[in-house]
């Protein structure tokens, strides 16, 4: 479930836009060298973090319409004038005002690009925690936007090796079927496929494990997960922290513990419980000195219309602490602000 929280009843499009322009502009009253051509941050989090993706999409339009530019823009624009400040609360900001399915292609497009593990999580979640319809429209995007299909990029990026590669491919060109009916004959066996695979360490990199999570509904992922355990005696994988727990036994890196099988759990439980795989993202990005802000933001940002109140109860349950608390710990000025808007509190 969201929490963004909406004015009712909300201004309408074009109110918002002239706030926004107002905001952008900074307090003009006040002397030339002080703070006068900031932007009023605290205004600008008001209106667009309180405000679904449809009525972002709206506000953009009538600020294109009312002042001939681009919002998005206008906030880059202010991003090189205030990077070394305000660089996170701006990447935030254009992140959160963009079209979701744009959002998504964009992080896609510097994933690729990238060699860090972390990195790789975008690829994985965006195509195993979206719905196929929301993946589709990232995909499309993509390919307006940058000339190519996700496809091909991930397929030529040097940053990705095999046999993960080929299971990145047939993640991000899946289709899923978006039902709930389940074959409880095909969840039979492709548990037993699933059982053998582990066993046989060498089978976890094989064509049928990676047709079985690319493929099938989440529907009939769960059905065969929930007929492993009953086979087996136990979860595929548990509910342990995959990132800061690398070694923690499951039964699948108790065969193998490289990237390959870090991924497939990640890609396991953003099809299954998302939650689990955010909370965990969240903790990870504020564990110990420093905060991992790329990958604090994509989450808030990307999972906050969606289901931030059932990762903030993971988080709860699992940490024994708020995300709110701890994320306001570890930020500070208007990208805490931002983040906290998003979050909701307790």
């Amino acid at each position: 479930m969201s929490t963004v929280a909406v004015p009712n009843p909300p201004p309408t499009a074009s109110e918002d836009a002239e706030s926004l322009r107002k905001a952008l502009q900074g307090n003009t009253e006040l002397p030339l060298l002080s703070s006068r051509w900031r932007a009023d941050k605290a205004s600008l989090i008001g209106i667009l973090c309180r405000r679904t993706a449809a009525q972002r999409a709206a506000i953009r339009r009538a600020y294109a319409f009312l002042y001939r530019e681009s919002l998005l823009n206008c906030f880059r624009y202010k991003l090189s004038r205030h990077c070394l400040l305000s660089v996170d609360f701006w990447k935030a900001l254009i992140l959160w005002t963009m079209d979701p399915a744009e959002r998504d292609a964009n992080l896609v497009h510097e994933a690729v690009k990238k060699k860090d593990k972390n990195y790789i999580l975008v690829l994985i979640e965006v195509s195993c925690a979206s719905t196929p319809d929301h993946l589709m429209a990232v995909r499309k995007i993509y390919s307006k936007l940058f000339s190519c299909s996700i496809e091909e990029d991930v397929a030529s990026s040097p940053a990705f090796q095999e046999p993960l590669k080929k299971m990145l491919v047939s993640l991000v060109s899946s289709y899923r079927y978006d039902g709930e009916r389940v074959d409880m004959d095909v969840a039979k066996l492709e548990a037993a496929q699933l059982s053998e695979a582990i066993r046989e360490k060498q089978l976890l990199h094989g064509n049928e494990v990676v047709r079985i999570i690319s493929t099938r509904s989440k529907f009939q992922l769960a059905a065969t997960f929930q007929q492993y355990k009953e086979d087996q005696g136990r979860d595929i994988i548990e509910v342990r922290d995959e990132i800061t727990e690398p070694d923690a036994i499951t039964d699948i890196n108790s065969q193998c513990s490289d990237q390959f099988c870090r991924m497939l759990k990640s890609a396991i439980w953003c099809l299954t419980s998302p939650e689990k795989h955010f909370a965990q993202v969240i903790r990870y990005s504020i564990l110990g000195l420093g905060t991992y802000e790329d990958m604090l933001t994509r989450v808030i940002v990307s999972r906050a219309e969606i289901d931030m109140k059932q990762i903030k109860e993971e988080y709860r349950a699992r940490y024994k602490s708020a995300v709110n608390l701890d994320v306001a710990s570890d930020t500070s000025f208007g990208y805490r602000d931002m983040l906290l808007a998003l979050v909701a509190r307790e």
